[in-house]
């Protein structure tokens, strides 16, 4: 779905990303694992727009996507939910989910799919975005994201500073969605068990390179772990 080739990021004259190059193949869930501070988020800035990238090169399902600014990339199917969920706190539970419509044209009605993955959205759904708790606005977050039903689906540490209960409810999401064959999702994680029960494939980061890659069943054996202590 997403093949990332020789991508390259500065901060000033900070190198960032190192030649970061992997796949993101549909109908399965990539995970990228790494320590605070090693290029994880700049990264998926890169590869939704928000950051244009130095040099190399992405594409999607075969298009060269490189220099299009992220309402296009949108358009095109990449649905990203950001570290920190970044919901409107003053929008309805429903305002928020039609706003993930706003790239389809002529906009539409909330799939009924969102209300079966996350009920208590269909239940809070005239309450503020605000008022929710954080597990809530994340389960909203994701909702928003795929609402106009994405081909590629961006996670960034989703179950920052969640309960555990939500964090099944997430997992399962994000479980069943990969196994659909529908979609490509991305996910960003630092709960190693998390990122594990979840993927099929694995990436690891260190100084903005990858440091290591493979099928997840081999994350045990590589000692994947390990790399992420602080």
């Amino acid at each position: 779905m997403l093949s990332i080739s020789n991508l390259n990021q500065y901060y000033g004259g900070s190198h960032i990303l190192r030649d970061v190059a992997f796949d993101i193949p549909r109908g399965a869930c990539t995970a990228v694992l790494g320590r605070n501070g090693v290029g994880k988020t700049t990264l998926l800035k890169c590869l939704v727009g928000l950051l244009p990238i130095r040099s190399g090169t992405l594409t999607l399902d075969g298009r060269d996507i490189a220099a299009l600014p992220p309402y296009e990339r949108a358009r095109l199917g990449i649905a990203y939910v950001p570290q920190g969920r970044e919901i409107f706190p003053r929008l309805t539970v429903e305002e928020n989910l039609l706003m993930g419509l706003a790239s389809k044209p002529g906009g539409g009605k909330v799939p009924e799919r969102i209300f079966e993955m996350f009920p208590v959205l269909r239940d809070m759904l005239h309450r503020r975005g605000g008022d929710l708790s954080g597990g809530q606005q994340q389960q909203l977050a994701i909702g928003r994201a795929l609402a106009a039903g994405p081909a590629l689906l961006i996670l960034d540490e989703p179950t920052e500073g969640i309960q555990p209960s939500i964090i099944k409810d997430i997992g399962r999401v994000i479980s069943t969605l990969a196994r659909s064959g529908e979609m490509a999702i991305l996910l960003v994680e630092q709960y190693y068990d998390f990122a594990r029960e979840l993927a099929d494939h694995y990436v690891v980061m260190s100084r903005g390179e990858v440091v290591k890659a493979g099928p997840a069943g081999e994350m045990d054996g590589e000692n994947v772990k390990a790399m992420l202590a602080i």
